[in-house]
C-alpha cells in the first residue's frame, strides 16, 4: 500500500521539478566566444545593439561575396537566429556557407547568450529579433524584401514570429519545431506537458499569418525534433513554399546533406 501512495507523490514531484526547471531545459547558453570569423578568413562587423526593454545585444554583420560578373553588390541579407544552445561563435561554418553563396549575413545571440545581457525567455527572444531586425531597416537603411529570416531549431521559432510581424523577403527553416509543447509531449508522453509550458513559441500557429517565400529544411533521421514537425509545419504554411528533406542529426544535416543543402539555399535565394 505505501507503494501505491508513492507513486502519486513522485509524479506530483517530477511535474513541479520540470515546471520550476523549463528555462533550463529549453535553453542552454554559452557565455563564452570561442572563435570569431576573421580566425576563418571571414570578413565581419562586430555590433551591439539593444533591445525594446534596454537589454544590451551582440551579434556579427559578415558581408557576402559579391558573386555578380557587373560587381553589382550584394542584394539580400540573412538574418540569422540560431539554436537554443551555445552562441553565434559556434555557427561560424554556417556564415561562411551564407557568404560563399553571395548573401550577407547578420547573427545575433539571444539575451543571456554570448556576450549578450540577461537571461532568455520566449518574450525576450522576440524583443531580441525585432531588435535585430530594426538594425537592419533603421541603422542600415536595408529594405524590407531585402531580408530573408533564417532560423536553425529554436530559432525557427522565433524567425517566424518576426515574420508573422514584419513584412519580409524569405523565411527558411531548418529543423524546427511545431510548438515546444509537442515537443515536450514527445519527450514526456506520460506528463501533461501543455499544462506546463510557459515558453510555448508555438511555430505552426505563426505560419498561416506569413505570405513570404518559404524554405524548410528537415532531415527524417532529426531524433530530436522529429520529422513530422517539419511536415506539419509545410502543411500549415503559405505558397509559395518547398521542402527539402536532408539526412543526418539535428544539429549535422546540413553538412551531411551539404550539396542538397546550398544547392537548395541558392536557388531559393536566386528566386528572391
Amino acid at each position: 500500500m505505501i507503494y501505491l501512495l508513492l507513486i502519486p507523490i513522485i509524479a506530483l514531484g517530477f511535474i513541479a521539478w520540470l515546471y520550476w526547471n523549463e528555462p533550463r531545459i529549453v535553453y542552454h547558453p554559452d557565455s563564452k566566444i570561442e572563435q570569431t570569423p576573421d580566425q576563418f578568413g571571414l570578413p565581419y562587423q562586430n555590433v551591439n545593439l539593444v533591445a525594446s526593454d534596454g537589454v544590451n545585444l551582440n551579434g556579427w554583420f559578415v558581408p557576402g561575396e559579391d558573386l555578380s560578373e557587373e560587381g553589382h553588390g550584394v542584394k539580400l541579407t540573412v538574418l540569422f537566429f540560431h539554436g537554443n544552445a551555445g552562441n553565434i561563435s559556434h555557427r561560424i561554418e554556417k556564415l561562411a556557407i551564407f557568404r560563399g553563396l553571395g548573401v550577407n549575413t547578420f547573427i545575433i545571440d539571444y539575451r543571456g547568450f554570448g556576450r549578450s545581457q540577461g537571461e532568455p525567455n520566449e518574450a525576450g527572444t522576440y524583443r531580441d529579433a525585432q531588435a535585430a531586425h530594426e538594425y537592419l531597416t533603421q541603422q542600415r537603411k536595408l529594405s524590407a524584401k531585402s531580408i530573408v529570416l533564417y532560423g536553425e531549431s529554436l530559432g525557427g521559432a522565433i524567425a517566424s514570429d518576426l515574420a508573422s510581424k514584419q513584412p519580409v523577403g524569405g523565411l527558411i527553416l531548418e529543423e524546427t519545431f511545431t510548438s515546444t509543447a509537442d515537443v515536450g509531449q514527445q519527450m514526456f508522453p506520460f506528463v501533461p506537458v501543455r499544462w506546463l509550458v510557459r515558453n510555448k513559441y508555438e511555430t505552426i500557429h505563426k505560419l498561416p499569418g506569413i505570405h513570404a517565400p518559404l524554405l524548410i529544411f528537415h532531415s527524417r533521421e532529426d531524433t530530436l525534433i522529429r520529422f513530422d514537425h517539419g511536415e506539419r509545419l509545410f502543411a500549415a504554411a503559405n505558397e509559395p513554399k518547398q521542402f527539402v528533406e536532408l539526412h543526418g542529426g539535428h544539429n549535422d544535416a546540413f553538412s551531411v546533406s551539404a550539396l542538397a543543402y546550398r544547392s537548395a539555399l541558392s536557388k531559393f535565394f536566386a528566386a528572391l
